[in-house]
C-alpha cells in the first residue's frame, strides 16, 4: 500500500493545491479558465504525441486492452440505458449521470499510469487513451441526441468539436509518425517532450481548481448510482476482464486505474452546451475526485 500511495499521493496533492487556489481565487481573473485551454489543446497533445511517436507499441496488447476497457465501458452505457426507467432521472439529469458513469479524467489517469510503471506505463495510458476518447465522446454525445437535450445546431457544434477534439488529432498524430517511421526527428523530440512535460502538473492542478465543494450537498439518486457504477462496478469488471484476458502486470494495472477513475472535468462545460444537468455534473465530478484519493489506492493495491 505504501508503494501506491506513495505515486498516487503527489498527484491527489496537486489536485488539492489546484482546490486552495479555486477557492482562494488565485491568481485571479480568468487565468485558469485560459491554463485549462492551454493544456487542453497543446500541452496534453503534445504529451500524446511525444509518447506516442517514439513508443514501442507492440509490446501493449492493444486488442486485449481494448476488449477490457471498452468491452466494459459499452456494457455499463446499455446498462444504463435499461434501467432509466428505474432511476427516475429527468433527461438532462440522465444525460449527465451517463456522462459521469463513463467520462475518466485522463490527466489523473497518464500521471498515475507514469508514476505507477514509468515510461512502460505512460505507453500504455497512451495506447488506452487513444483507445477510450473517441469511443466515450460519441457515446456521451449519443446520449445528448438520444435523450433529446439538444437541438440541431447544438447537435453539428458537438459533431464538429467530436472531429476537433484534439485529444483524439494528437492520438492520430503520434500513431501515425510512429507507424511511419519519422517519429520524432532532431529538435522536434525534445522540443514536443518539455511540452509534454507541463500537460500533467498543470493539469491536475487545473482539475482541482475546477472542484465545486458546494455541490457536495446534492445527494440524490442520480448520484449514488452513477458514483457506485464509476467507483465500484466498472473497475470491478475491468479487473475481471484482465485477469481473464492475462493482461500482462503493466497492462492489468494501467487498465484497473483507467477504470476506477474520477469523471472527467470537461463533462461539466459538455453539460452546460449540450442540455445537461450542470449541477449534477459539478456534484459527481467534485465528489468522485474526493472519493477517488481514497478508492484508487484501493484498488491498485487489490493487484498487488
Amino acid at each position: 500500500m505504501e508503494g501506491v500511495a506513495s505515486a498516487l499521493g503527489p498527484l491527489f496533492l496537486l489536485i488539492l493545491l489546484g482546490a486552495v487556489l479555486g477557492w482562494t481565487r488565485q491568481p485571479g481573473g480568468d487565468f485558469w479558465p485560459r491554463l485549462e485551454r492551454l493544456i487542453y489543446f497543446l500541452l496534453f497533445p503534445a504529451m500524446l504525441i511525444s509518447t506516442l511517436a517514439t513508443a514501442d507499441v507492440s509490446q501493449v496488447p492493444v486488442a486485449r486492452l481494448a476488449l477490457a476497457l471498452l468491452g466494459a465501458m459499452g456494457l455499463f452505457g446499455a446498462l444504463l440505458w435499461l434501467v432509466r426507467d428505474r432511476l427516475r432521472l429527468e433527461s438532462p439529469a440522465f444525460t449527465s449521470a451517463f456522462q459521469g458513469a463513463l467520462r475518466f479524467n485522463t490527466y489523473v489517469g497518464v500521471a498515475g499510469a507514469a508514476a505507477l510503471h514509468g515510461g512502460a506505463g505512460a505507453t500504455v495510458a497512451a495506447v488506452a487513451v487513444a483507445l477510450m476518447v473517441p469511443v466515450v465522446n460519441v457515446l456521451c454525445v449519443a446520449s445528448f441526441i438520444a435523450a433529446g437535450t439538444l437541438g440541431r445546431s447544438s447537435l453539428g457544434r458537438s459533431l464538429a468539436a467530436l472531429v476537433r477534439n484534439p485529444l483524439i488529432l494528437g492520438c492520430l498524430i503520434g500513431i501515425g509518425l510512429n507507424l511511419s517511421g519519422i517519429g520524432l526527428p532532431g529538435w522536434s523530440g525534445a522540443t514536443v517532450e518539455l511540452l509534454g512535460r507541463a500537460a500533467l502538473p498543470l493539469g491536475l492542478v487545473a482539475v482541482g481548481v475546477a472542484l465545486r465543494p458546494a455541490a457536495l450537498i446534492r445527494l440524490d439518486r442520480g448520484v449514488w448510482a452513477t458514483n457506485l457504477i464509476k467507483l465500484v462496478l466498472m473497475p470491478t469488471l475491468v479487473l475481471g476482464l484482465a485477469l481473464v484476458l492475462r493482461l500482462d502486470p503493466v497492462s492489468r494495472d494501467v487498465a484497473l486505474l483507467f477504470a476506477a477513475l474520477p469523471t472527467a472535468t470537461s463533462a461539466y462545460i459538455l453539460a452546460r452546451q449540450l442540455g445537461g444537468d450542470a449541477e449534477l455534473m459539478a456534484a459527481l465530478i467534485t465528489g468522485q475526485t474526493l472519493l477517488a484519493m481514497v478508492t484508487l489506492p484501493l484498488w491498485l493495491r487489490l493487484v498487488g
